[in-house]
């Protein structure tokens, strides 16, 4: 951009500025290097923006009044400050453009921008500073200068919206579009701010650096609009704050009249309390007073020191303030004065003066007193703890149920008492003393005091009465118990042999007795013949020994001993004695009865014994003589064994004939048995012996016929003849067992070693020794045949050789073979023929 052009924007930019001035006065320009040459409206531009009159102009037309009138111009600015460097009023005169736009320029500087004040920044700093406040919310804005900041025109906009926002839609705005935002700013500043169109939009858009002059002369035309506003603002501000003034000031006021009435109202109340000088009766209550005197001292009166001084202080700053803002003094209301004030406070300190030395002195008052008073308290509950329950104890009538020993006890027990009271009369005197002392220093609780000694004494005269009367019954007591004791002694010492004597007695008469003679009943009724005799002696002790009791009782009567218990000698009571004496007489016919009823059991039980013996001693010769017999028979077998047979037949009936006589013996002995009788000296026999020689008698005759059948058996079944039976029958009757070859035929007549040796077994033995029979070796000898001479015969040749029970018999029972020549399904013959027979026959 070249000067011309520069110069061109700038001349446009100060002829709009001029005449927004010039047209207050009525009048304008129209070119500012020829319309200012005569002086004449330069002068009014001057008195319009300054508001002041320059000196009256020339009207000459001539060259030198035009220069008289610039000159006053160029003074009237040199007097406001401002040096002009190089700019004479010929120049202005003769029409020279630079210097008039320098000049004007000047005047810009001085009027309208060097006053500019923001934030303690003035003139063109000012200024801008202003410019950056007032666009800071615009975050599309940044104000740096006064030159290429403005080129999008949204600074100018920004300005207007932020004080008329009403006047443009800043939100449609774009930086894109600076030409529509200049000239929206130009055109609405015009239209509604009265600042006229200074600068053209194109020539700003159209220059890479507007000039710096030209637009800080426009942007000051908006900081002037705007700051009418803000003289408004300033205005509201200056009224505030006189007003605030006025209400602290008020605020003041009302503070020091509440401070001033509390304050005197706490003297008020605080006065009286200080000045009660009434002592308290205790030493706790003093102690509170003097506690609440501290914290009085320490807690409540310093904040009120601090609020009287602060009183004192607001009151000086209030008058001072009232001055500086030209109010009238402050009078508080009547009576809240300073000096009121202090009036009081010197009542309060007069007040508190000598107070705390009074509570020391009634503490130290109270504190004597209340010694004493601990003193006596303390002594007086050790009296009354000592004394708790005494007199209770002292009234016991303990000793009415006490045993001589008991009431001896408590002899002793109530000398101890008697010394222990003795020596408790000190505490009683000094209980006294200190009551009296505190009567006479006058203590508060002298009342109570003195009722609680009155107690004390008068529970202490009591104490003594009952203890002389404990004393007198104790003794009294003793006495009688002594009586009684002596007394009981005496019935003890006879009741127990007494008492001995009928126990054994029962027993005697309840003893039961077994006897089994009519000697030893006999025996029996002597001795109790005897014990009925001693009856009546024994009587009259009964009745002496009642009659010590009754004296006992007599005394209790008499004297109304309140008896504890029983005799401590003896457990036998009277009633006992009486009970076992009516005992043993019923015992008495009682064991008459029994006896008299033993005695005829016995006479019956002898005659049982001799019934039984009569039969027995028939019956058991008898059996005895028929066994011998059988015996006989047994051995001189004579005739064919038919003929034996039949011969002991006949002998067997005999006997069972003889069945009869048992049953009836075994009928007394049943009722032997239920008479209980154990022995029988009139026999020998017993009905066990007698039984069991009846079954062996039986079991005899029953074993010898069936030994004669089996040889019957045997003899057909072996073809043996008459003879031969005979013969056996002499070696058997002649058996030598002696000889070598015993052993080994007992072994085979008496296999289960029993010692006995039947006929039949000989017999068979007998026959086996001359027959010729099948043997072990003899069957096996048979099984190698059928095996083929195999030492093994197979399941085959079994079924092949035997019929089928017998093959499948031996298969069922063979185990298998194991030699060194088996095949499969081999079995061991030889194993199975020896089982057959068992070892014996091997």
């Amino acid at each position: 951009m070249g000067v011309g052009e520069r110069w061109g924007d700038r001349k446009e930019t100060f002829t709009a500025w001029c005449n927004s001035h010039l047209r207050k006065a009525g009048t304008q320009i129209e070119n500012i290097e020829e319309d200012f040459r005569d002086g004449l409206k330069l002068m009014l531009l001057l008195e319009v923006i300054s508001g002041e009159r320059l000196a009256k102009p020339e009207r000459g037309k001539m060259r030198v009044h035009k220069i008289s009138n610039v000159n006053k111009a160029l003074d009237f600015i040199a007097s406001k400050g401002v040096k002009l460097v190089s700019i004479g009023a010929e120049e202005i005169v003769d029409g020279n453009v630079k210097m008039t736009l320098g000049m004007i320029w000047t005047i810009i500087l001085r009027f309208a921008i060097q006053d500019i004040s923001v934030e303690e920044t003035s003139a063109k700093e000012g200024l801008l500073l202003w410019c950056q406040r007032k666009t800071a919310p615009y975050k599309n804005v940044n104000i740096q200068n006064f030159h290429i900041s403005w080129k999008d025109g949204l600074g100018f906009c920004a300005l207007i919206h932020r004080h008329r926002p009403e006047l443009i839609d800043y939100g449609k705005l774009r930086k894109d579009d600076p030409l529509t935002n200049l000239n929206t700013a130009f055109d609405v500043a015009e239209k509604y701010l009265d600042i006229p169109k200074m600068l053209d939009a194109e020539d700003i858009v159209g220059t890479a650096r507007p000039d710096e002059k030209a637009i800080m002369t426009y942007v000051s035309s908006f900081y002037h609009a705007f700051s009418g506003a803000q003289k408004a603002e300033t205005a509201a501000n200056r009224i505030c704050k006189v007003l605030a003034v006025n209400q602290e000031n008020e605020q003041l006021m009302e503070d020091y009249e509440k401070l001033a009435s509390d304050l005197l109202e706490w003297i008020r109340r605080t006065i009286p309390w200080l000045e009660n000088r009434a002592p308290e009766n205790t030493m706790h209550a003093m102690q509170q007073k003097l506690e609440d005197f501290r914290d009085y001292r320490r807690l409540h009166k310093p904040p009120k020191v601090q609020e009287k001084c602060q009183l004192e202080i607001n009151f000086n700053t209030l008058q001072t303030k009232l001055r500086l803002s030209n109010r009238p003094a402050f009078m508080p209301s009547e009576g809240r004065m300073v000096s009121d004030i202090n009036n009081a406070w010197g009542c309060l300190e007069q007040a508190e003066k000598g107070y705390e030395e009074w509570l020391l002195n009634e503490i130290r008052r109270l504190e004597r007193l209340d010694h004493l008073a601990e003193k006596f308290r303390q002594k007086a509950s050790i009296h009354e703890a000592w004394t708790d329950g005494k007199e209770a104890m002292l009234r016991q009538k303990d000793y009415e149920t006490a045993t001589l020993s008991e009431i001896k006890a408590l002899l002793k027990k109530h000398e101890a008492f008697e010394s222990d009271l003795a020596a408790h009369q000190d505490r009683v005197e000094q209980i006294a003393a200190i009551a009296q002392e505190l009567n006479e220093l006058d203590y508060y609780d002298s009342p109570s005091v003195n009722a609680r000694c009155q107690k004390i004494c008068d529970q202490w005269d009591n104490l003594g009465a009952l203890t002389q009367k404990r004393r007198e019954a104790l003794e009294r007591t003793e006495k009688l118990l002594e009586t009684i004791d002596q007394l009981y002694l005496e019935y003890a010492k006879r009741a127990a042999p007494f008492n001995n004597w009928m126990e054994g007695a029962m027993e005697d008469l309840q003893d039961t007795f077994i006897v089994h003679t009519i000697e030893e009943i006999q025996g029996l009724t002597t001795a109790h013949e005897q014990f009925k005799a001693t009856l009546p002696d024994a009587d009259k002790e009964r009745l002496a020994i009642l009659g010590i009791h009754n004296e006992v009782s007599k005394i209790v009567q008499t004297y109304h001993v309140n008896m504890a218990g029983t005799n401590p000698y003896t457990t036998i009571s009277p009633q006992e004695i009486n009970n076992k004496w009516d005992h043993v007489r019923q015992l008495v016919p009682r064991r008459d009865q029994a006896l008299t009823e033993e005695h005829a059991r016995q006479q019956h039980n002898e005659r049982l014994r001799k019934q039984f013996a009569a039969q027995a001693n028939v019956i058991g010769p008898w059996i005895q003589t028929k066994m011998e017999e059988i015996g006989r028979i047994s051995i001189e077998m004579h005739g064919t064994l038919e003929d034996q047979l039949s011969h002991l037949r006949q002998y067997e009936k005999s006997i069972v004939n003889y069945k009869p006589k048992i049953d009836q013996l075994e009928g007394d002995h049943q009722l032997i048995q239920e008479a209980l009788i154990f022995d029988n000296k009139h026999t020998n026999y017993t009905m066990e012996h007698i039984r069991v020689g009846w079954e062996q008698l039986l079991t005899t005759i029953a074993r010898t016929i069936n030994e004669v059948e089996n040889q019957i058996l045997t003899r057909d079944a072996k073809g043996i003849s008459q003879e031969q039976m005979n013969e056996f029958r002499a070696s058997f009757n002649h058996f030598d067992r002696g000889e070598a070859e015993f052993a080994r035929i007992m072994s085979i007549v008496d296999p289960n070693r029993l010692g006995v040796v039947t006929f039949q077994a000989f017999i068979d033995f007998m026959s086996r020794e001359t027959a010729d029979t099948d043997t072990a070796d003899q069957v096996m000898a048979s099984f190698k045949i059928l095996a083929g001479d195999k030492n093994y015969i197979t399941v085959d040749e079994l079924r092949r050789e035997l019929p089928p029970d017998q093959a499948e018999y031996c298969i069922a029972r063979m185990a298998p073979y194991t030699g060194p020549d088996a095949v499969p399904g081999a079995l061991d013959y030889m194993s199975f023929s020896t089982a057959l027979y068992g070892e014996s026959d091997l």
